[in-house]
């Protein structure tokens, strides 16, 4: 342990002349900075995408595992009868925590995203929709469902049960899917690192030969390129988790209407994740490049 942190110091304190090894310009310089930057901002999304897939998912879930639609389809002349009948029986339903019709205006509502907001929902025959919220215990549905047919023939129950399950198991999958994007990710800035320190250190073959003779060592050599690199990786990834953040900042905030673009921004303490990225990418980058500059050492022995 006591060896790992006196690595650690001795990283992030530098040697002045173990630094000169490494090229401060170039093209594996541009790279590190663009690769660590990009993949940052890239991962910031995906975490968002992530957390706000988990947000939407545990809404759709809460909202609709305890509602239900009754949809009546009669006669116009009959309708308000077999409204009150099927609220009467509701009132009598163990399970049932409130129901009541809708209002036209709020029939028209529901319909307005297909059919526009002048739609006279008096002169159509549109079903009369109740709304039915159950408590946490519910209610027995295939009994409901026997004394509808019997009380209003017109009466259809909808558990929202076919619309529940495909959302939920979307956002599940969302959620991985934001996951594992993050995975790739880190991955691919691993790839870019060693491919980097690769070049860096094929490019100084001869520089490294010569210190070689004059008494270096591989490991005084090594740790300079892996503490370049890593820094490098920890300021462009500083630089991309910034953006990113900056980016979210002016997403439309989820407000009273929830959805997934909507809601892609962090809330409260979920804003402290992706202070967590640029710490995380410079582990990468160290890892990589330490393995890089062994591999590339040891075949110039």
């Amino acid at each position: 342990m006591r060896a790992r942190l006196d690595q650690v110091i001795a990283l992030l304190k530098g040697d002045q002349g173990a630094d000169r090894i490494v090229p401060p310009s170039g093209f594996t310089v541009r790279l590190t900075l663009f690769t660590s930057a990009a993949m940052a901002f890239l991962t910031i999304f995906a975490l968002a995408l992530s957390l706000a897939a988990g947000r939407l998912g545990t809404s759709w879930g809460d909202e609709l595992a305890r509602a239900s639609t009754i949809r009546i389809s009669a006669p116009p002349e009959q309708m308000q009868e077999q409204v009150a009948s099927v609220l009467r029986l509701l009132e009598q339903t163990p399970g049932v925590e409130t129901a009541r019709a809708l209002s036209a205006d709020e029939q028209r509502e529901l319909l307005e995203p297909w059919f526009g907001p002048a739609l006279p929902v008096e002169q159509l025959p549109v079903p009369q929709l109740i709304d039915v919220s159950e408590t946490s215990d519910g209610y027995d549905a295939d009994s409901l469902r026997l004394r509808l047919q019997a009380e209003a023939p017109g009466a259809v129950l909808d558990e929202h049960t076919r619309w529940r399950r495909p959302l939920v198991a979307a956002a599940s999958r969302l959620r991985l899917l934001g996951w594992v994007s993050i995975l790739l990710i880190g991955a691919a800035t691993g790839a870019m690192v060693t491919l980097a320190a690769h070049a860096a250190l094929a490019a100084n073959a001869q520089v490294i030969a010569v210190l070689r003779l004059v008494g270096a060592t591989d490991g005084y050599i090594a740790q300079a390129f892996v503490r370049r690199f890593t820094l490098r990786t920890l300021s462009g990834a500083l630089a991309g988790t910034l953006a990113g953040m900056a980016a979210l900042l002016l997403m439309p905030s989820a407000g009273d209407v929830e959805g997934l673009l909507t809601g892609l921004r962090f809330e409260g303490w979920q804003w402290l994740l992706p202070l967590v990225v640029p710490p995380l990418a410079a582990l990468v980058a160290y890892i990589a490049t330490s393995a890089a500059a062994r591999r590339v050492l040891g075949g110039l022995a």
